[in-house]
């Protein structure tokens, strides 16, 4: 029995049976898009399919340094961190190439704790979608920098002069991607093997950065996939004495580094309801009012998208990042960008989501304010033409420019309350806030430079 064909929790017994396997790796994510999971026994693994199992719901109530909140309800030491209820996904079995004798599967969390999950986040947003009569597909892809560097050695150097593992710019390059054609292969490989396909994958303009397409999927599946793809690139590089990072920007010196998400809609009958031949840019009526509750809402939502404090040295003007909730056609200077197409390749790339975002949010939010814009008919205004930075924008469509405020903003939004929940925004909100302030304690080798002697 192959992984792809496991749908039931029947079917999840049958090829742990079939393939002898005593041990069964099972994972969550947690608000960071952190991956958290164990390996369970055959005997607990059959028990949880029937029942559930418990995982500690501390995953809910601390950062991705493993240090807890100190402002939130749901978990902390006032409640003793139980275990949560989380429910085994048959239908997300996959293989390890590097692990021969296990196969993992994705778990969620469930009840309560249900409401906090990412993947639920996503899930229910899809639920919303085909409640409306359509099926939501997207894609992800990611750029990511590769260090001749390990988890021991960055420590070392204080995370200060790193090695790439390979100099220069060097965008699209058939040299660096011939010399390093073995690492490629065995990154390619392993993604077709966790059913995580790449459609394109190519050095972009840096020192040892890559970009990695995803191919297309029902939404759940391109979050799984996005989620997969962050986590095993990660543990693949480390294998190999690198190492693979997605944050927003960790130099000065170079470009951030994107996660951009294309979005699409088929209706009931399988066609695609984001195109039409008679507009000049093929959008449909649906897709316009999708692209309109995008635009609308990114500055309310953006914490959900820009989640750390890195992510916001990344959005600034002439760094390949929006800073403004605007829209184009084929436009890479603005937040939306469509892209014009057949049925099929209509879609519209949300373009202000960075690599460290978590998918399953990220790809929440620009879904779950597109159908919002469908729901409530929204009037899109005119594309952006040219350089988006060059245009004064109307200051509704300024962007928070800090953690903190983005997390204000979600917050006070009565469009994400309705959208993702109360019990949700507030805890995730505290979460951000959790976030900037840990980042304020801290001293910055640029503050020490500047202020030690001359202050």
């Amino acid at each position: 029995m192959l992984p792809q064909d496991v749908k039931t929790a029947a079917d999840a017994i049958k090829i742990v049976e079939e393939r002898a396997i005593t041990h069964i790796k099972v994972g969550l994510f947690d608000a960071d898009g952190v991956m958290r999971g164990k390996y369970i026994s055959k005997q607990k693994f059959a028990s949880a399919l029937e029942s559930g199992f418990g995982f500690c719901d501390v995953v809910l109530g601390w950062d991705s340094n493993d240090q807890l909140y100190d402002n939130v309800t749901f978990t902390g030491w006032h409640t003793a961190f139980p275990d949560a209820p989380v429910r085994i996904l048959p239908e997300t079995c996959r293989e390890i190439p590097f692990e021969p004798n296990t196969l993992l599967f994705l778990c969620e969390f469930a009840d309560k704790a249900e409401a906090l999950c990412p993947r639920g986040v996503l899930r229910r947003a899809i639920e919303k979608a085909r409640g409306m009569g359509f099926e939501p597909y997207a894609a992800l892809e990611y750029e990511f920098f590769l260090f001749d560097e390990t988890p021991h050695s960055v420590r070392e150097k204080g995370y200060r002069n790193l090695k790439n593992i390979t100099p220069g710019f060097y965008g699209y390059s058939m040299l660096r991607n011939s010399v390093w054609a073995d690492f490629y292969r065995e990154l390619l490989e392993m993604c077709e093997r966790m059913r995580m396909p790449i459609e394109g994958l190519h050095t972009e303009t840096g020192p040892g950065v890559l970009e990695a397409a995803i191919g297309v999927d029902k939404a759940i599946e391109a979050g799984d996939k996005a989620n997969l793809f962050k986590t095993f690139t990660k543990v693949l590089a480390q294998r190999h004495n690198m190492m693979a990072t997605f944050m927003a920007k960790w130099s000065r010196d170079w470009p951030g580094q994107s996660g951009h998400i294309h979005v699409s809609l088929k209706d009931k009958k399988g066609g695609g309801a984001f195109h039409d031949p008679k507009d000049p840019y093929g959008m449909s009526p649906v897709m316009k009012q999708f692209v309109a509750g995008q635009q609308a809402l990114m500055p309310q939502l953006l914490a959900m998208v820009a989640s750390t404090v890195n992510s916001y040295t990344r959005l600034i003007p002439g760094f390949w990042a929006p800073t403004h909730a605007t829209w184009g056609v084929e436009n890479r200077t603005t937040a939306l960008r469509v892209i014009p197409g057949s049925p099929k390749s209509q879609r519209v790339e949300y373009r202000i989501a960075a690599a460290d975002a978590n998918p399953h949010l990220a790809l929440s939010v620009a879904l779950a304010s597109g159908l919002w814009g469908i729901e409530n008919e929204l009037e899109l205004p005119p594309p952006v033409e040219g350089n988006s930075y060059a245009v004064e924008h109307p200051e509704t469509a300024a962007l928070p420019p800090t953690l903190w405020d983005a997390a204000q903003r979600l917050k006070a939004s009565k469009a994400a309350r309705a959208l993702f929940g109360d019990a949700f925004v507030e805890h995730y909100a505290a979460s951000r806030e959790w976030e900037e302030r840990e980042a304020r304690k801290h001293i910055t080798d640029w503050q020490m430079q500047r202020y030690f002697e001359i202050i």
